[in-house]
C-alpha cells in the first residue's frame, strides 16, 4: 500500500516522497490511519520500524486541519510529545520539523542539561507542537514558562523506557496539567504489564496495534557471539575492527566508567572513538554523535540511554562489549542496527561471568544465539583505566564514512584491576 492510500495531505506526500519513502511500515499502515481518525493508539513494535513517522505525519495532519492554524502561532502548543532522553527528542523534534516543511506549523524542542533561557524564548514566542523530556517539562510548569492547556494530542514515545527510566510520577504531574479532552498515544517498542496498566489509565478504547511479537528482535539483524575471557575482550574488539575494516562500530557497555575507560583503549590502539553516557555534557554528547554520524569517529561506546532513539542511518555493526542485565535492553541495542529493512550484524564479547544473562536473553528470543569460533588475535599490554573523560578525537587515520543519549541509573561501584605496566527547535538534556 503506498503512502498516497493512507490519506495524507499532499504536502506531507512531498515530504515524504523527498526523504525516499516509498511503502509505509507495517506500523506506519495500521497506525496513520487510526490517529487521523481521532482514535487513541495503543502501539507496539520493535525498534527501527517507522514509529516516529507513524506519529507525526497524521499529528501534523490533524493539526494543520484546523483553519486557525495559522493564527494561533505565539500561543500555547497543540500537540505534545514526551520522550525519556535528550537525543530522541531532538531527533523527534527534526522529524516533525522534515516531514511539515510545507505546513505551517512551528516545532520545539526541550531538555535539560542545557540553560533554561532560550527555552524560556522559544515558549513565549509560541510553539504547535512541543516536543520534551518529562523533567525539564516540569521545570518549566514549576516557573510558569509553559501553558499545557491547549494541548489537543499527547504522544509518549517510549513509553516502556519511560517506566523503566523512573518516570512514571513526572508522567502523572504532566498529565494533571493537560486537558481531560484530548488525544492520546502511546508508542512502544515493548508491550509491558506496566505499558498495559498505563494505557488502561490513559487511552479510551485504543486502537491496538503491534506489529511484532514481543520484545523481538528485527530479522534483518545477523546476531552471533564470542565466548572470550573478560581480559581479551578488548584485543577481540580492536581486532574485528582493524581485519574486519569496520568504519563505523556502536558498543554497548553496562556502566558509565567502563565506556570511558573503553573508549580511552581504543584510541590508545589507534581506533578513533569516544563516549556518550548520562555523566557527560550535552555539548559532549552532541559532538560525539555528530563525529560518528560523520566520520569523524569510528567508533561510539554508550551506556544503554542510547539503547533508545539513535537514528543512525545504516548502522552496519553493534557490538555488546558486555551484556545487559536485563533481556529486553539486548533487543534496544541491536536494534540500533538493520533499520528500515537494512541489514546489519550484531555481536556480543560473552564472559564466563554473563554466561547467565547470554541463557536469559535467548530465553527472550526463543532460540540459540550462534557461536563464532575464536580468532588469532593479537595481545596488547592493557591501557591504565580512565580517570578522566578522554581529550576529544582528532581525525581518524581510517578509512571514514558517513555515520552515525539521559536518566540511566547511577553506574554501581566496581573493583578496578590493577594495570600492568549527539521549523524552530531549542537545544536541551537529561531531565
Amino acid at each position: 500500500m503506498p503512502f498516497a492510500r493512507l490519506g495524507l495531505k499532499a504536502e506531507l506526500l512531498r515530504t515524504v516522497t523527498a526523504q525516499n519513502y516509498v511503502t509505509p511500515t507495517p506500523i506506519q499502515s495500521q497506525a496513520i490511519p487510526a490517529v487521523l481518525a481521532g482514535r487513541d493508539v495503543l502501539a507496539g513494535a520493535q525498534t527501527g520500524t517507522g514509529k516516529t513517522a507513524a506519529f507525526a505525519l497524521p499529528v501534523l495532519q490533524r493539526l494543520a486541519a484546523d483553519a486557525a492554524a495559522g493564527a494561533r502561532r505565539g500561543r500555547a502548543p497543540r500537540a505534545l510529545v514526551l520522550t525519556p532522553t535528550r537525543e530522541l527528542a531532538a531527533q523527534v523534534g527534526d522529524s516533525f520539523v522534515t516531514y511539515g516543511a510545507e505546513l505551517t506549523l512551528s516545532c520545539g524542542v526541550i531538555f535539560g542539561g542545557v540553560g533554561i533561557e532560550p527555552q524560556k524564548a522559544l515558549l513565549r514566542r509560541g510553539v504547535d507542537i512541543l516536543v520534551a523530556t518529562p523533567g525539564r517539562l516540569l521545570d518549566h510548569a514549576d516557573q510558569r514558562t509553559v501553558d499545557l492547556s491547549a494541548v489537543e494530542i499527547l504522544v509518549l514515545d517510549e513509553a516502556d523506557r519511560m517506566l523503566d527510566m523512573g518516570f512514571i510520577r513526572d508522567i502523572r504531574k504532566v498529565l494533571r496539567l493537560l486537558p481531560r479532552q484530548r488525544q492520546n498515544l502511546l508508542f512502544s517498542a515493548t508491550y509491558s504489564d506496566d505499558i498495559r496498566r498505563l494505557a488502561e489509565d490513559l487511552l479510551v478504547d485504543p486502537a491496538e496495534i503491534e506489529v511484532a511479537r514481543r520484545s523481538s528482535a528485527a530479522e534483518t539483524v545477523t546476531q552471533h557471539v564470542y565466548r572470550v575471557e573478560k581480559e581479551a575482550k578488548r584485543d577481540l574488539l580492536v581486532h574485528l575492527i582493524d581485519e574486519g575494516n569496520w568504519y563505523q562500530v556502536l558498543v554497548f557497555t553496562r556502566t558509565k566508567h567502563g565506556a570511558n575507560r573503553l573508549s580511552e583503549q581504543l584510541q590508545r590502539a589507534g581506533i578513533e572513538a569516544a563516549a556518550i553516557h548520562g555523566n557527560k555534557s550535552q555539548s559532549a554528547r552532541t559532538r560525539a554523535l555528530a563525529g560518528f554520524k560523520d566520520g569523524a569517529l569510528r567508533v561510539l561506546v554508550a551506556t544503554d540511554i542510547a539503547a533508545r532513539g539513535l537514528d543512525i542511518d545504516r548502522l552496519p555493526h553493534v557490538v555488546n562489549y558486555e551484556l545487559p542485565n536485563v533481556p529486553e535492553d539486548y533487543v534496544h541495542r541491536i536494534g540500533r542496527t538493520g533499520r528500515a529493512g537494512e541489514s546489519g550484524s550484531a555481536l556480543s564479547l560473552v564472559g564466563r561471568d554473563e554466561a547467565g544473562l547470554l541463557k536469559d536473553i535467548e530465553r527472550l528470543l526463543k532460540r540459540k544465539v550462534p557461536e563464532l569460533p575464536m580468532p588469532a588475535v593479537v595481545r596488547h599490554a592493557p591501557a591504565p583505566a580512565a580517570t578522566t573523560e578522554p581529550a576529544a578525537p582528532g581525525g581518524s587515520r581510517h578509512r571514514a564514512a558517513p555515520r552515525p543519549a539521559q536518566g540511566e541509573a547511577p553506574a554501581q561501584p566496581r573493583k578496578r584491576r590493577r594495570s600492568r605496566g549527539r521549523g524552530r527547535r531549542a537545544a536541551g538534556g537529561a531531565t
